[in-house]
């Protein structure tokens, strides 16, 4: 590093966190550093101030839901269901930090689950898209209808879920962390701390060494532990993960060509430079009510090569390079951040510490590794998910009825390689090998290109999309041996194999 540069970084870091403090205040700039220091950190182990439950102990809750974002829609499903419901969360349980875009698919399960009238899920609708594009650096732009085409008012939803909630006697702790947890054969001990600063810290410390100075947690149990920490989660052990920042911008130019936004269509993918710093970069535009688009910026990496910081790093490229991907005067209305963890399919899935522990959304990563479409996948299957959590709050070893999306087996390593793009001289193949791959999509008709974003293509079409994909750019070939390893690529065919013989 050359004289002068670590100074200018430092101030560039300085200058992102403190945008963020003004837009989001000082609690969402707190969320934002725990997200960036949460990586990896042990599994929580019970200590003997924390004592596993004895066989035939009543719990307090059937079930306890830790983490208070998308999850939080579950809660009134249970509690319809006659269970006995709390939810946690470290912030304010249904804070919205992240924005969604959602298809005719999901909005028609936000009602059919029962969770909200077909009226009120029309009014959280908050902008609709002719088309969606997708746009690669040095190629072209390809357009595609009924994906990702409904903005939602992710604040509103959440606001009705809460209230839903309450309504139904679901009991939320605001500003609360689980610190630990101990399996019995009938409940689960919780540890359950205030998340004031440095109270979660003194928790966990008092759990580990029961001697230690702070404030002892407050202790609950339940017959099933939902862990819906998102990345936070100690057992969010995916093999990808993909950083992602940005928020709802104001003063963007508005018209014709890309780099203006039209409020009438949304940018699913877009790319303006080849890799850098290691990393392909990519953006995302969805207007939302006039005036407001959501912009964000992410990258795919592998896990272990994300470390500390990798949030308030990404938010300072976000700031500096983002007149490079639209004109206007933008100005930050409200910061949106994530780590989503990712799943190649490729290595072993994340899994819970017990039977009477499940993880759901980010924390399992079960939604697609290709388009991080948490929020589609989270909703399409709200219903069947409610259902499996209420028979596993019964019977732990219950099967679960929700099934990994054929197409998934594919999309991983395709996600893969993406985490471990060439640079250096070949620092624009993985823009051409996109382009490429996008335009045979195209070619296939909108039906097929739409069904790989909404995780409907079947696998007898994804091969189909591979293969002709790598006769017009054969260099594939090198790019997958080159990323992946020989064990990889078995898998990956074994997958797709495997899922090719279902569907027959």
């Amino acid at each position: 590093m050359r004289a002068g540069e670590g100074g200018a970084e430092a101030r560039e870091l300085a200058e992102a966190r403190e945008r963020v403090r003004e837009a989001g205040g000082d609690a969402l700039l707190a969320r934002l550093t725990h997200l960036d220091g949460a990586r990896r950190a042990p599994a929580p182990r019970p200590g003997p101030a924390l004592r596993a439950p004895d066989r035939g102990a009543r719990a307090d809750y059937d079930v306890v839901i830790a983490g208070g974002g998308l999850s939080l829609l579950l809660a009134p499903l249970l509690a319809s269901a006659g269970l006995r419901v709390a939810v946690l969360d470290r912030a304010r349980i249904g804070a919205a930090h992240r924005e969604w875009n959602a298809g005719t698919a999901e909005l028609e399960a936000l009602s059919a689950s029962g969770l909200l009238a077909k009226d009120e899920v029309e009014r959280l609708v908050v902008a609709r898209y002719v088309e969606g594009i997708c746009r690669w650096h040095g190629g072209g732009t390809y357009p595609v209808r009924g994906a990702l085409d409904h903005a939602i008012d992710a604040a509103g939803l959440l606001a009705a879920a809460r209230a839903r909630a309450e309504a139904l006697g679901v009991a939320l702790l605001d500003e609360h962390a689980l610190v630990g947890h101990a399996e019995g054969p009938d409940a689960v001990a919780l540890a359950v701390a205030e998340a004031a600063p440095g109270a979660v810290e003194a928790a966990e410390a008092a759990e580990a060494a029961p001697g230690a100075v702070g404030a002892r947690p407050r202790a609950l149990s339940a017959r099933l532990l939902v862990d819906a920490r998102g990345a936070a989660s100690p057992y969010a052990t995916a093999d990808l993960v993909c950083p992602t920042v940005g928020g709802v911008l104001t003063g963007l130019a508005e018209g014709d060509g890309p780099r203006r936004i039209r409020p009438d269509v949304g940018e699913i993918l877009a790319t303006t430079e080849d890799v850098e710093e290691g990393r392909q970069h990519v953006w995302e535009a969805f207007p939302g009510r006039p005036g407001e688009t959501t912009v964000y910026l992410f990258y795919y990496a592998r896990t272990g090569d994300v470390g500390p910081g990798a949030l308030l790093s990404l938010y300072a490229r976000f700031f500096r390079l983002l007149p490079r991907y639209k004109e206007g005067d933008a100005r930050l209305a409200r910061p949106t951040f994530g780590l989503i963890p990712g799943w190649t399919r490729l290595t072993a899935a994340p899994r819970a510490p017990g039977r009477r522990v499940r993880l759901v959304g980010d924390a399992a990563a079960r939604h697609s590794p290709l388009t991080f479409c948490g929020f589609g996948a989270s909703v399409r299957e709200l219903a069947t998910t409610a259902a499996d959590l209420a028979r596993a709050a019964e019977d732990p070893g219950a099967p679960r009825a929700a099934r990994d999306a054929p197409v998934h087996s594919g999309t991983g390593a395709l996600a893969a390689l993406m985490a471990r793009p060439a640079g250096g001289a070949r620092a624009g193949e993985m823009n051409a090998l996109l382009d490429t791959a996008f335009a045979v999509l195209h070619a296939m008709g909108n039906d097929a290109y739409a069904g790989l974003l909404r995780d409907e293509m079947q696998p007898a079409e994804f091969i189909k999309f591979l293969r002709e994909t790598a006769a017009r750019r054969p260099e594939v070939y090198r790019e997958v041996v080159s990323a992946l390893p020989l064990r990889a690529i078995g898998r990956w065919g074994a997958g797709l194999a495997r899922e090719l013989l279902r569907g027959r």
